[in-house]
C-alpha cells in the first residue's frame, strides 16, 4: 500500500430522536437525506433503554426488498420470524444479517432486559443487478465473532471484512462491506487502514474521542463522515470510546425509496407495492405463509408519495 494517508473528516451528524415499529424509541444516526454519503449503507439506527415501553412494541410484521438488514443485538435479546420460516432469538453479541432481495416479511421483537438494552440496525443498499436476488437470512453468535488486539487497550470485533487476515463471519456478501466493534480503553489511539475505494463511516455509542489529524472531537451519538484516504486515526478520551466501523464499495446508483423498501426507480416501488396489495409480493420459492401475504396491510401504504429519488 501507499503511505498511508489519515481521512479527514467530511463531516459530523448528531444522531436524532424517532419512533419506529409499533413505538420503538430509537435515534437515527443517518438515513435518506445522507445516504449519498455513506453509499452503500443507508440508515443506521441505534436503539438503546433501561425502560422496557421504549421498545417491547418492536417492529410487528414488515416487508424489505431490494436491501440487507444487519442487527448487531449488544445487550438484550430479540425473537425474530420471516416468510421463509426462520425462526430464532438473538441474544447480546449476536448478529443477525438478512439479505431481503426479491422480498421478506419479517418482525423483530425485543424482549424486556434486566438492564440497558443496546443495539443497532444497517441497512445495506444492494446494485440494481442483485435486487431481486433470492433472500437470505443468517444468525451469527457471539462466540463465533473473532477479535483482534490491535494494540494493548484497543480491541476489534470483526463481524464482515478482513482485517489482518482474521476475516469475519459474515461472507460470501453481494457488496464488499466491513463491519467492525472496535473498542478503546481510556487514553488510546487506533491507526486503522482502510480500502481506499471504499467510503467510510463511523459510529460512536458510547464515550468520546477525536478523529483525524484534524483533532475534531466527536462525543457518543454522532456520526463520522471521512473524506478519502487509506487510513483512519481516532484517539479515546478520558472514558474510553466504543464505536462501529462500517467500510463499503460505493455503489453510485440511484435510489428509490420507499419506507421499507429501496429500488432504483419509481416505477419499481410502485410494482413492489402493488404486489404487496395483490398479495405477489414474496418471489422465494420456499415456503411461507400464504394467508399472511393476503393481508398484509402496513403504515407504508402510500408512502412513495413522500419519498423521493436521491
Amino acid at each position: 500500500m501507499d503511505a498511508m494517508k489519515t481521512r479527514a473528516v467530511k463531516s459530523v451528524l448528531r444522531s436524532m430522536p424517532t419512533i419506529e415499529g409499533a413505538g420503538v424509541h430509537l435515534r437515527r444516526a443517518f438515513g435518506p437525506h445522507e445516504a449519498h454519503l455513506a453509499d452503500p449503507f443507508l440508515l443506521l439506527d441505534h436503539f438503546q433503554s433501561e425502560n422496557h415501553s421504549d421498545y417491547t412494541a418492536g417492529f410487528p410484521w414488515h416487508p424489505h426488498r431490494g436491501i440487507e438488514t444487519v442487527t448487531y443485538m449488544i445487550r438484550g435479546t430479540i425473537e425474530h420470524e420471516d416468510s421463509l420460516g426462520n425462526k430464532g432469538v438473538i441474544e447480546s453479541g449476536d448478529v443477525q444479517w438478512m439479505t431481503a432481495g426479491s422480498g421478506i416479511l419479517h418482525q423483530e421483537m425485543p424482549k424486556p432486559y434486566a438492564g440497558d438494552l443496546l443495539g443497532v440496525q444497517l441497512w445495506v443498499n444492494l446494485p440494481a443487478s442483485k435486487k431481486m436476488k433470492e433472500p437470505r437470512y443468517r444468525e451469527i453468535r457471539a462466540d463465533q465473532i473473532p477479535a483482534y488486539s490491535a494494540s494493548d487497550g484497543v480491541e476489534i470485533k470483526i463481524i464482515a471484512g478482513n482485517l489482518n487476515g482474521i476475516r469475519g463471519p459474515v461472507r460470501d456478501l453481494v457488496a464488499d462491506i466491513a463491519f467492525l466493534d472496535v473498542t478503546l480503553e481510556r487514553d488510546r489511539e487506533l491507526a486503522q487502514e482502510v480500502d481506499p475505494m471504499n467510503s467510510c463511516v463511523a459510529y460512536v455509542f458510547e464515550g468520546d474521542g477525536i478523529f483525524s489529524e484534524e483533532a475534531v472531537r466527536v462525543s457518543h451519538g454522532n456520526t463520522v463522515f471521512f473524506k478519502e484516504g487509506n487510513s483512519i486515526k481516532v484517539k479515546s478520551d478520558k472514558t474510553g470510546m466504543r464505536l462501529l466501523l462500517i467500510t463499503g464499495r460505493a455503489l453510485r446508483e440511484p435510489i428509490a425509496w420507499g419506507g421499507p423498501i429501496v429500488m432504483n426507480k419509481q416505477s419499481e416501488l410502485d410494482r413492489t407495492f402493488d404486489e404487496l396489495r395483490n398479495g405477489t409480493f414474496i418471489k422465494s420459492e420456499r415456503p411461507s405463509d400464504p394467508n399472511r401475504l393476503q393481508s398484509f396491510h402496513g403504515p407504508w401504504e402510500g408512502s412513495t408519495k413522500k419519498w423521493k429519488m436521491v
